[in-house]
């Protein structure tokens, strides 16, 4: 006697499978077309110039949907804040981590920022510099993500700084926590007066000014251009 039921041959396939990734894909998406809009305002407007309702419509995204991937406006801000961290990490920083350690590394570090800075990376230059200004006295959790981020980015170029000490190439008495603020100085000052003024003196100046920082404080001046 035979089985008259009909046996499907393979696997069992679950319908909802590719439903469920094709939407987590399409959230993914959307999430960041979203907070690529969004990191571009902020670096203009501050981070308070962003709204759900404003990049639903800008963008033309149901506001539901972009609340449903965000919840309220400070997770959307917080959210802002990483994507930016994301870009400035790969634009500036992991380049120059794997350059060798010493003053060279230093000085390409100093270009990598200020051609950040000056190719409008983000459309209102230095991200950071622009919304740390809006909230460094606002507390709060996104206060707290962006001092984290100064004080990594602070820490980083120390960091740097102890390095080339080790491998001889700045002097044995270097200030390097001194160095570490004159340096970020310089380059934070040529950002905020290029978008003042519309200008691309700034940077030129701040080039030679961290030039002279290095070659001043360098054991061999020769590891650098000429000032």
């Amino acid at each position: 006697m035979t089985d008259s039921t009909n046996h499907a041959s393979g696997p069992v396939v679950d319908a909802t499978v590719g439903s469920t990734d094709g939407r987590v894909q399409k959230g993914n998406e959307t999430r960041r077309l979203v907070l690529a809009r969004a990191v571009s305002i902020a670096s203009v407007e501050g981070l308070g110039g962003l709204s759900l309702g404003r990049l639903a419509s800008e963008l033309s995204l149901s506001k539901s949907g972009v609340f449903a991937l965000f919840g309220s406006k400070e997770e959307l801000q917080l959210a802002t804040v990483r994507a930016a961290q994301r870009i400035y990490l790969n634009t500036v920083v992991e380049p120059v981590r794997r350059l060798p350690a010493g003053v060279g590394q230093l000085w390409e570090l100093a270009l990598r920022w200020l051609d950040y800075s000056r190719s409008r990376v983000f459309a209102g230059g230095c991200f950071f510099y622009a919304v740390g200004a809006e909230f460094d006295a606002q507390p709060g959790r996104v206060r707290d993500v962006l001092a984290a981020s100064s004080l990594h980015w602070h820490r980083m170029v120390l960091e740097m700084l102890e390095s080339a000490r080790e491998v001889g190439q700045l002097r044995a008495d270097a200030d390097l926590e001194q160095l570490a603020f004159e340096l970020i100085s310089f380059l934070e000052y040529a950002n905020a007066m290029s978008l003042l003024h519309e200008d691309e003196a700034p940077y030129v100046r701040a080039r030679r000014s961290v030039l002279l920082l290095l070659r001043s404080e360098a054991v061999d001046e020769s590891l650098l251009p000429a000032a």
